[in-house]
């Protein structure tokens, strides 16, 4: 029987919130504009970054979403180039895939973030030739709609009943509810465990070693 856990990024694999905020607000200074509240930045983490953004001013037209949006691609490119970039895994994580892994289950990726930004990501912990499939935000709309966990569903040769979808945000678990595939929250991540359990996670895992336990 195939087995597939496919896993968000950014709050369940890696700790990346300092440099999306940072880049977020080197961004709207660019533009001229205030910065918005962090606390609101790190709520629409998981977003595909147009829609993400238009959450956080939605009064303004799209030409400045738009640039809004070019501004932050630079400044968190600019921040990977000079070596400022910081996204830890976060603990017990990587022996977590490992065992996984060995255990014969197969692996995914579905994120927010574009092909570069998580290819990157995943190569500089050595980890990408582990998934089998790694679906983002380059290729799909944004979450909480289902074609990226389908496409990884498609891609492994798993069925919904065969798969399980692991986030930190309420976008994971109703992607997951919409592709008809049992979701696990993270409690390390950006949205709370009462939300993601009020949003439909079968459980959530208090950390790695628990997530273990859980699958």
């Amino acid at each position: 029987m195939t087995r597939l856990a496919v896993f968000d990024c950014d709050g369940t694999l890696v700790d990346g919130q300092a440099d999306v905020c940072q880049a977020m607000g080197e961004a709207f200074a660019m533009a001229d504009m205030e910065a918005p509240d962090m606390n609101e930045v790190r709520r629409i983490v998981g977003l595909s970054l147009p829609v993400a953004i238009r959450r956080l001013v939605a009064d303004v037209e799209d030409q400045a979403v738009s640039e809004l949006v070019a501004n932050y691609k630079q400044a968190f490119f600019a921040r990977r180039e000079a070596g400022r970039l910081n996204e830890p895994l976060y603990d017990g994580i990587l022996p977590l895939l490992h065992r996984l892994h060995d255990d014969g289950w197969q692996l995914a990726v579905a994120t927010g973030k574009s092909d570069r930004g998580l290819f990157a990501c995943l190569e500089g912990h050595g980890i990408r030739e582990m998934f089998v499939s790694l679906q983002t935000a380059d290729r799909h709309p944004s979450k909480p709609h289902p074609a990226m966990l389908e496409a990884a569903l498609f891609e492994a040769g798993a069925s919904p009943s065969e798969a399980v979808m692991i986030g930190d945000t309420t976008f994971d678990i109703h992607m997951a509810r919409d592709a008809n595939v049992k979701a696990i929250g993270v409690a390390w991540g950006y949205h709370t465990p009462a939300e993601l359990t009020e949003a439909g996670a079968a459980a959530v895992a208090k950390d790695a070693a628990h997530l273990g336990e859980i699958l």
